[in-house]
């Protein structure tokens, strides 16, 4: 099966990927490797998600096996907050590399523009067990430049953000020699993230939609979250065009330009969020989901709104606040 892509840094990025987040060990593994032999070519991963080890011997399994070339598959990682100072971001990508069993990766983001104390965890806490920020507070330009020296290096093709507001990304273009690749952001029609896509298309910048289901299962699903598996509009275009829901909300991403991550650990939903290429939404499909989010409020809303670390200083998302 050929798989449509987008443009991404130097590279083509496959426009439907696994998603690896919050599946679990034991069940990450196996769902790799479902995907790979499958016909996915895009694989997204995280220091944070603390699976890369799993990941890593799926990958070599596979590749080792000849079933699927390394060069064929575009994986992704991402530096996590306690990473962000220059002498710190390579060791993240070293050990990410060493996880995952890889000489390179296809595409490494700063996971978030938040920063917090390296040496003490993935998640440091302060005597309070609050989040504890980083003492240095490193600037983007610090991070972006020890980014820019893996490219440089050869340990990864492309780099980009992840969970930036424009206003941030506006700042990491203002001083990059490597431009951003690509933004990984949440996106769905409760959250379409339609100025930030546009802003995106604008500068050439490849835009990423993560939980592209609205986490309907997720341990960060708001208690006031209408499951968009049960809204009768999105159940009416399944209808219509006889897809499931899951595939219509896979599509408009793919439909808007976009590139999405859903994740699984179940063989057959895996195989079904990758089989989306048999249809296409119209506009009036489109018309209805980019404004699905109006039925919540002015903003739609946001499932991972992380506002435990609100009152850090680069907090993306205060304007929701």
């Amino acid at each position: 099966m050929s798989m449509l892509t987008i443009t991404c840094g130097v590279s083509q990025l496959p426009v439907v990927g696994l998603g690896t987040w919050q599946s679990k060990p034991g069940e990450v593994g196996r769902a790799v490797e479902h995907a790979l032999t499958n016909g996915y070519k895009h694989i997204d991963c995280a220091m944070v998600y603390q699976n890369e080890p799993e990941i890593g011997e799926s990958f070599a399994k596979v590749f080792g096996s000849g079933a699927v070339k390394r060069e064929d598959v575009f994986i992704t990682s991402k530096l996590w907050n306690t990473f962000h100072r220059a002498d710190e971001v390579p060791k993240a990508c070293e050990k990410t590399l060493t996880d995952l069993k890889l000489d390179y990766i296809d595409l490494y983001l700063i996971h978030w523009p938040i920063t917090t104390e390296p040496g003490q965890g993935l998640f440091p806490t302060d005597a309070d067990k609050k989040p504890l920020w980083d003492s240095k507070s490193p600037k983007f330009s610090e991070t972006w430049g020890a980014l820019e020296q893996l490219v440089a290096e050869g340990k990864v093709k492309n780099i980009g953000l992840s969970n930036f507001n424009i206003a941030q990304i506006t700042e990491v273009l203002s001083f990059a020699k490597v431009a951003p690749a690509c933004l990984q952001v949440e996106s769905h029609p409760q959250l379409p993230n339609l100025e930030l896509l546009e802003f995106c298309k604008k500068h050439g910048i490849a835009f990423v939609a993560y939980s592209p289901l609205a986490n309907p299962g997720s341990v960060f699903k708001r208690e006031d979250q209408v499951d968009l598996f049960h809204d009768e509009d999105v159940k009416n275009i399944a209808a219509k065009h006889g897809a499931t829901v899951g595939q219509v909300l896979i599509r408009y991403q793919v439909d808007k330009g976009n590139v999405v991550i859903p994740k699984s650990i179940t063989p057959s939903r895996i195989e079904e969020n990758l089989n989306i290429l048999g249809f296409q939404l119209d506009s009036e499909d489109m018309g209805t989901l980019n404004n699905l989010y109006k039925k919540i409020g002015p903003n739609g809303y946001r499932t991972c709104s992380v506002v435990h670390w609100a009152d850090h200083p680069f907090y993306p998302f205060k304007e929701e606040l």
